[in-house]
């Protein structure tokens, strides 16, 4: 079992940049790989990015290639996400989650986080 705390949401300007965080629980973080997904209002939830286990792979949706950044901290059990350069279709609750593979399919990642909110404006 694995909890995820994700923070580091909030309100910045276009342009801007924030980081978020997602604080996993328990001694297992090194084993999943995890991602980062995003739900703006009225949406379905998507992928935006995705790291390996020891941080060697990553991938991105290409809405965000270029301007987001995920890595990952196993000793301190914490996943992140550098969001550079934001425009307001980046607005959404961005949630973390741990499984398997870093892949953009929802259904593979097993444990999700609450999701921080992060709101764009112009």
């Amino acid at each position: 079992q694995v909890q995820l705390v994700e923070s580091g949401g909030g309100l910045v300007q276009a342009g801007g940049s924030l980081r978020l965080s997602c604080q996993a629980s328990g001694r297992t973080f090194s084993t999943y790989a995890m991602g980062w997904f995003r739900q703006a209002p009225g949406k379905e939830r998507e992928f935006v990015a995705a790291i390996s286990l020891n941080g060697g792979r990553t991938t991105y949706a290409d809405s965000v290639k270029g301007r987001f950044t995920i890595s990952r901290d196993n000793a301190k059990n914490t996943v992140y996400l550098q969001m550079n350069s934001l425009n307001t279709e980046d607005t959404a609750v961005y949630y973390c989650a741990a499984g398997s593979q870093p892949v953009a399919i929802k259904s593979w990642y097993d444990y999700w986080g609450q999701g921080t909110q992060v709101t764009v404006s112009s």
